[in-house]
């Protein structure tokens, strides 16, 4: 008996039909939203619109709709419908409801950054700035011209994106999700979100790190680490991916919102003294006939006029704008935003705190104590790393020497604690070479009592008889170099046994650090 033949098609074919008509819906509601903005009309299929990209399970669906939300919120946000005064109450009801939409769509944008497709979590970044962007330009439209504005609630959203990493809404209805014993509620950055918001814009635009700064300081001090146990690694994740920071006011020349990069109106008291030496450039010049002589005894200006650029008043008396512009203000968000870490760093199991203070101290010296308004501030973290031991605590070391060499920090027991790192568990540490480079650094100034210096030597000195080869081919020609840099120490090794008293070295025959 033959088969039997149906006309019915198949499951795929269904499911290939659905998706189309999926599709074709998001590209019609676009269209009609497009329109009702320029007639004035109803916007209410946004909803529609939004509910279907919040009940899409294909990842193909969910970024159509996204884009298409997107487009349709340019055009709302262009057209001033959420921002301005309101003219009716009618006006004023619609707005609250388009915020509403907005609001849902940026809260599953945030979710998106978790989501386990790729390209959706790229995706969503994107237009998350991109919004930024526009909502930032409306808010300068409606506003004073003088005055650019930052849609800082919007911004403030995808830090907390970034930094506590909310679950994907779609989730919960993967077909492939994880089991309850194996999901722990990861809110760990992703690294792909995480490079791509760092090279496309903290690291490029000026006006993006400043207020992410800002606002993660703001973030880690109410969210505390028993709340929110992954977000001090994840700030730390983007804070030591920073490469680039400007050194002088000149650098401070890329923005994301375009407005913001026009030319702030001066403080007060700088305009004050501008033109008090305008005044007095006047006076000098009417008098230069009469006191032509006197010019072979003045002082040569101090800076020429083209290199006084940049805003030098007091930061908490600067506006958002004149703080944009101003080095001082870079730098001093950039000081809270490591004092604030810094201490969240410590909290947690010891093996934790070890690693996250492993990386902080791989990139202190150059990319972060260059940068602080007052180096001296985080003293107290770096010295409480030299207990650690190890490679953590030798890098303190490090971080400490850098402090008291270029920043005049007072710090009388740091050969006390270098002295405590000589035993033998250094010779067969991962960066023993590290550490004997780091020793002879600290120990090179020849205006170091040749105490202190006789005691380093004969302790080496006494490590080498026991050491492994591969750490007394580093131990000898290091206590060379000791005794080489610094002559008054020849008398530990050649003593002239006819001279007596002080004059042949007896002062060097006790330890300054022993028992």
């Amino acid at each position: 008996m033959p088969a039997r033949q149906t006309s019915l098609p198949s499951s795929s074919k269904k499911r290939k039909t659905r998706e189309d008509d999926t599709v074709r819906t998001i590209q019609d509601l676009e269209k009609q939203l497009t329109a009702a903005v320029s007639s004035g009309s109803s916007l209410n299929p946004l909803a529609d619109l939004l509910d279907i990209a919040l009940e899409a399970e294909a990842a193909a669906q969910v970024s159509k709709a996204i884009y298409a939300l997107y487009r349709v919120f340019v055009v709302i946000i262009s057209r001033g419908l959420l921002s301005g005064p309101d003219a009716s109450e009618e006006a004023k009801a619609v707005r609250t409801w388009l915020l509403d939409r907005l609001h849902a769509f940026v809260d599953f944008l945030s979710g998106l950054l978790k989501d386990e497709e790729p390209s959706l979590k790229i995706s969503a970044l994107d237009i998350l700035f991109s919004l930024q962007k526009h909502l930032s330009s409306a808010l300068t439209r409606v506003g004073d011209a003088k005055q650019p504005q930052f849609h800082a609630s919007h911004f403030r959203k995808i830090v907390t994106a970034l930094l506590l990493c909310p679950p994907s809404p779609r989730a919960s209805r993967s077909k492939k999700r994880k089991t309850d014993e194996d999901e722990s509620d990861d809110h760990t950055l992703d690294p792909d979100v995480r490079d791509h918001f760092v090279n496309t814009w903290f690291s490029v635009h000026d006006d993006i790190r400043w207020f992410f700064l800002r606002d993660s300081a703001i973030l880690i001090s109410k969210h505390p680490y028993s709340e929110a146990p992954q977000l001090p690694g994840n700030l730390l994740s983007i804070l030591e991916r920073l490469t680039t920071f400007p050194t002088k006011a000149a650098e401070l020349n890329s923005w994301w919102v375009e407005e913001l990069g026009t030319k702030p109106p001066k403080p007060k008291k700088a305009a004050d003294d501008d033109e008090d030496e305008d005044e007095a450039a006047q006076s000098s010049g009417d008098a230069t006939e009469e006191d032509d002589w006197r010019k072979f005894f003045d002082d040569p200006p101090a800076k020429p006029a083209e290199e006084k650029k940049g805003i030098t008043a007091r930061v908490h008396t600067l506006t958002i704008h004149q703080s944009l512009h101003s080095l001082a203000a870079h730098k001093a968000v950039f000081t809270r935003a490591w004092l604030a870490l810094l201490p969240q760093l410590s909290l947690g199991s010891l093996d934790r705190t070890k690693a996250y203070s492993l990386r902080v101290l791989n990139v202190l010296h150059r990319g972060v104590i260059p940068h602080l308004t007052r180096p001296i501030l985080i003293m107290d973290w770096v010295s409480s790393s030299v207990d650690h031991g190890g490679t953590v605590g030798l890098l303190a070391l490090n971080a400490l020497f850098t402090l008291m060499k270029e920043y005049n920090l007072d710090y009388p027991s740091f050969y006390t604690r270098l002295y405590a790192f000589l035993d033998r568990d250094v010779l067969h540490l991962k960066h023993r070479a590290r550490f004997f480079r780091l020793t002879e650094l600290f120990l090179s100034s020849t205006h170091l009592p040749a105490t202190i210096v006789a005691s380093f030597v004969k302790r080496l000195s006494r490590l080498s008889l026991n050491a492994p080869p591969a750490a007394v081919v580093m131990l000898i020609p290091f206590t060379y170099n000791m005794l080489r840099r610094h002559p008054a120490l020849m008398a530990m090794i050649h003593r002239n046994e006819e001279l007596t008293g002080a004059d042949c070295g007896s002062g060097l025959r006790a330890d300054v650090f022993g028992p």
